[in-house]
Order: structure tokens, then sequence, then C-alpha cells
């Protein structure tokens, strides 16, 4: 596991599961913690306040992480929580940013209630590693493509080019397959996807971090793919309501 990963998972796994906030901010942070979690105040001081209050509220927490990805400085984490025996669920998204020396510096993330799907999928199980990883850049580069064209244009005769038939599907919303997302696409289902804000990928996973509006309300979007063959062979989602500006206590979600 390298530095920027072990930093990380750090933060999750010491700072939260382990109910030690102020380690993890002193062990694996950098000069400083620019925070974008809905209701998080920014900075360390604000990581170490927010979760004093939770770890008293949580006093019993099950967080493991499923999946990671790293790519030039970033890292994503796909996390599930379960609080106070299961009394909370959620599905975590979490993207970091770091250093030269591998100390998180920027976080990102967005939360997501864990339970069925349209699909009968698992909202977590699926491939957990990243495989044929000098692939990466060109996965990305679909990933850019499939939103701008087809996600952010509306182009649905494009899906094919993108997406596999026999797509795996994890989104909460979504039916399986293909025809599951176009039929999702094309009934509004997301609503206008107004801006790619980053792609982070490795190997065949790649992450697209968005935003979207929908029914009156903007929505902070994570898509983790799988690639296979050059096309979306899996999904995996998780989106979150963008707060009213008065209680984002940082500079917001992006």
């Amino acid at each position: 596991m390298s530095t920027r990963l072990q930093n990380a998972t750090g933060i999750y796994l010491t700072g939260i599961r382990d109910g030690d906030p102020r380690s993890a901010m002193a062990n694996y942070t950098g000069a400083r913690y620019t925070q974008h979690s809905a209701g998080v105040p920014d900075g360390k001081d604000g990581f170490v306040a927010f979760f004093d209050a939770f770890l008293a509220r949580n006093p019993r927490r099950e967080i493991r992480v499923l999946r990671a990805v790293e790519d030039n400085g970033q890292v994503f984490l796909h996390v599930f929580q379960s609080l106070n025996d299961g009394a909370a669920e959620w599905v975590t998204m979490d993207m970091f940013n770091t250093d030269d020396a591998g100390r998180v510096i920027e976080h990102w993330d967005v939360i997501s209630a864990y339970g069925p799907t349209a699909s009968g999928e698992n909202m977590l199980t699926g491939p957990d590693e990243p495989v044929e990883l000098e692939r990466g850049a060109d996965n990305k580069a679909t990933v850019r493509e499939f939103v701008k064209q087809v996600r952010q244009a509306g182009n649905l005769d494009r899906l094919d080019n993108f997406v596999a038939e026999d797509l795996i599907q994890h989104h909460p919303e979504i039916a399986a397959g293909r025809d599951g997302l176009r039929v999702h696409l094309a009934d509004g289902g997301d609503g206008a996807y107004e801006m790619l804000f980053r792609v982070i990928g490795q190997g065949n996973f790649a992450v697209a971090y968005g935003k979207r509006h929908r029914d009156g309300a903007d929505f902070a979007d994570f898509d983790l793919y799988r690639l296979e063959n050059g096309r979306i062979a899996e999904q995996w989602t998780c989106s979150e309501q963008i707060l009213p500006r008065a209680d984002w206590g940082n500079s917001g979600k992006f």
C-alpha cells in the first residue's frame, strides 16, 4: 500500500473507526486540510470538532474500505459504514488530494444511504482491485467522453459505444443492463448533468465526480466505473443533495 493510500485510509480508520480524530489529523495530513464534506467545518480543528460529536453519538462503528483508486497524487475510497449495530448504514465515496510527501491536504465526499437497488445487485459487491493498469489513461478518456457525450449532451444513440450490454448496475435507482441505464437517462432520471468536476482512475477503474440538477435541487455525484474491453461493464454510485449555502460549513462540495 502506498503512502498516499495509507494516509487516506488512516483518516477513516484511525480518525473515525478507531475514534481518534486528533491522531488522524496529526499523522496523515499536511500543512492544511481543506474540507468539502457537507456540514464539516474547514481545517484540522474543524474535523476534530465534528468527529468528537459524531463519535459521542455513534459509539459503535463498523467501517470497511471496499475499493481504492490512486491517480497522480489523488486517492479515491469506496467505503461502507454501519453505525450503532446497523441503526444507520451508509455508503461513502471520498476523494483526497495529497502533497508531495503523500499527506492529505484536501477532501471531498458524497454519502448515500445503504439499501436495495432497482437491479437487485448489492450496492457494495463486485471486484475490488484495479487490474490492467496499463489501460488507465484510455479508460479515463472513455469515461470522460461518456459523461460529456451521453450524460451531458444527452446523445443516447452513443450509449452503445461506451457501455456494455450486460452492464452490472449497483446504482440504487437504475435497472440492470445497458437498457436499464438507457431508460433511466431517457426518462430524465439524472436531470441535467451540469458539471464534470474531475475524472481520476487506475487500471480498469475510473471515477467521475460532478454536479447535476434535478427537480429543483443540486446533487453531487460520484460514479465509480469498472471497464472491460474499452466499455463500462459495472457502475457504483453515491449521490447527495447539496445543502443550502448557509449550511455548508466550508467552501462547498466542489
